[in-house]
């Protein structure tokens, strides 16, 4: 059983940023590789951002140039650095855990509660 909890979340104006964590807990295993997803309402989940555990990181087209994924392997911990926030990007944010295959992320089926990202004047 796998236990994710994320926090950081909250409201910004356009144009500023948010740190997002989250603390992964409850393998045996170390953790492969780990993701960030967001829902926004009356849309499907979506992969933002994810990294393998060597570092290697992956971002959404629409995120790319503006959030920062790391990783502490020690303390199994996941980190979005989220900076120039525009509206669009307001959802609820998902960590997760999960695997390559063929170069393609697959999160496994463990989520946390999220947390809420609003960005708005």
């Amino acid at each position: 059983q796998v236990q994710l909890v994320e926090s950081g979340g909250g409201l910004v104006q356009p144009g500023g940023s948010l740190r997002l964590s989250c603390a992964a807990s409850g393998s045996a295993f170390s953790f492969d590789a780990m993701g960030w997803y967001r829902q926004a309402p009356g849309k499907p989940r979506e992969l933002v951002a994810h990294i393998s555990r060597g570092g290697i990181p992956n971002l959404a087209d629409s995120v790319k140039d503006r959030f920062t994924i790391s990783r502490d392997n020690a303390k199994n911990t996941l980190t979005l650095q989220m900076d120039r926030l525009k509206p669009e990007d307001t959802a609820v944010y998902y960590c997760s855990v999960g695997k390559y295959n063929r170069g393609v992320y697959h999160a496994d089926n463990y989520w946390g509660q999220g947390t809420q990202v609003t960005v708005s004047l």
